[in-house]
């Protein structure tokens, strides 16, 4: 049997999509907004008994079911959110923040969204064994005893800033570590110096870039220029929407330490989020 994913779908320009809606035989479809053929696109697909693939991070509401959030939409409630059953959380022992790949199916008559079949993995493990980690909370905090070497071994690059770090104020794993200066004294550039050296000398680590009232424009050069997950909440964007991404983003951060696997958030900057906690709280 045939499988898509709904990454590839959402990854497709408006003109391929169409032109992929043309082959499948939906009709009307240079007429239809990109979301109303990425619909029509599943509908098809489930009618030729194709498999279709979603994935996303968990968000459990007081209502107890959830949804499948995007990291491309800033894990913003969207159209194209997928949901998830109470008896699935309950199951799975699902909790927000969690990264779910898994079997979907297109919304039924009088239905608004894509609705999780199965769960394949659970934070990029089998989901059987995922069962047996240990709560976050209940994790023991201990002092770094493994380190981050942010030195590249490129002899083409002239930035020695990582090097400086490396000799001056080396970063452990398991460490908080603040930049503070002036404003416009490049303390961006360091942030994607430092996201280049962990991406390139520790591959194994989980990289998040968050970014909270940044400029839009910043926010294009920073996903242009890191290999991680960058996640952002603009200057236009309420108080109440930074500190629901920063939630996210922690929470995300937590269910994968649960999983073993090292995690490095960026945040950019804590000022500001400071002030949208004073704002919202």
């Amino acid at each position: 049997m045939r499988e898509m994913k709904l990454q590839d779908l959402k990854a497709k320009t408006p003109a391929e999509l169409v032109s992929f809606a043309e082959e499948l035989g939906v009709e009307n479809a240079p007429t239809m907004r990109k979301q109303e053929l990425m619909f029509a696109i599943l509908k098809q697909l489930a009618i030729q008994e194709t498999d279709i693939i979603g994935e996303g991070v968990v968000e459990v509401l007081s209502d107890g079911f959830g949804f499948l959030r995007s990291p491309d939409a800033n894990y913003l409630p969207g159209p194209d959110d997928i949901y998830v059953s109470p008896s699935q959380i309950r199951r799975f022992g699902l909790r927000t923040g969690d990264t779910i790949e898994g079997h979907i199916r297109s919304p039924k008559e009088g239905e608004r969204y894509f609705a999780l079949l199965k769960v394949n993995t659970l934070n990029f493990e089998d989901s059987e064994k995922a069962k047996h980690k240990v709560n976050f909370d209940n994790l023991t905090p201990l002092f770094p005893d493994e380190r981050f070497r942010l030195e590249l071994e490129d002899p083409t690059r002239k930035d020695l800033s990582a090097r400086v770090i490396d000799i001056v104020a080396p970063i452990g794993k398991g460490q908080r570590a603040l930049i503070v200066a002036p404003p416009r004294t490049g303390k961006t550039v360091l942030m994607q110096n430092i996201a280049h050296s962990i991406t390139a000398n520790h591959p194994d680590c989980y990289l998040i870039v968050l970014l909270i009232d940044e400029r839009p424009e910043e926010v294009t050069d920073m996903q242009r220029s890191v290999k991680g997950e960058v996640i952002s909440s603009t200057f236009d964007e309420p108080a109440v929407r930074h500190v629901q991404v920063a939630e996210m983003v922690i929470e995300k951060a937590k269910r994968l330490v649960e999983h073993g696997r090292d995690v490095v958030i960026l945040l950019d900057s804590i000022t500001r989020l400071g002030r949208a906690y004073n704002t919202v709280v």
